[in-house]
């Protein structure tokens, strides 16, 4: 069981893909999921920053999530997605492959993470959910960013805070 979660509670994840592996981020960080769209590149951006899009009004900047888990790059397809991140006062998008579904897991079944997961530093995890045979990484929100990048991010787009 991983520290990151009460015992016997019940915890809701948005389930989505990255080539092979599956991960899975809480629902309360989630703001939207939409369909994958040309962004406006940044000058001079770190090389995981896709670039920005206006949605309804505020300007959000993208992760490419490949680029910042230095995972082998491939083409995006119809099934691609942004979904809108809200990490305090910061919001941001994730490009990812395919978001799946919404999964209720019980804390029971998170184990904590590896030292290496997948290639991905275990820095960025909270545990892994076994759901049936499957398994589920999931991905601490708070941590995908370093301070000076969530400042940077801040700089890029138009938060409120």
């Amino acid at each position: 069981m991983s520290e990151h979660f009460a015992t016997g509670t019940e915890l809701q994840f948005v389930v989505f893909r990255l080539g092979n592996e599956e991960y899975g981020v809480p629902i309360t960080q989630v703001k939207e999921i939409n369909r994958l769209t040309t962004t406006t590149k940044v000058p001079r951006s770190p090389v995981f920053i896709e670039g920005i899009i206006n949605l309804r009004g505020q300007i959000i900047p993208i992760i490419d999530m490949k680029k910042r888990f230095d995972l082998p790059l491939t083409e995006y397809t119809g099934d691609a997605r942004i979904i809108v991140i809200q990490v305090g006062n910061h919001t941001f998008g994730v490009e990812v492959d395919s978001v799946s579904e919404v999964l209720r897991i019980n804390s029971s079944d998170i184990e904590p993470a590896p030292n290496i997961v997948c290639g991905i530093d275990s820095h960025y995890i909270t545990g892994v959910a076994k759901v049936g045979e499957r398994l589920l990484i999931l991905l601490d929100l708070d941590k995908l960013l370093s301070d000076e990048e969530k400042k940077m991010l801040h700089d890029f787009g138009s938060e409120s805070a």
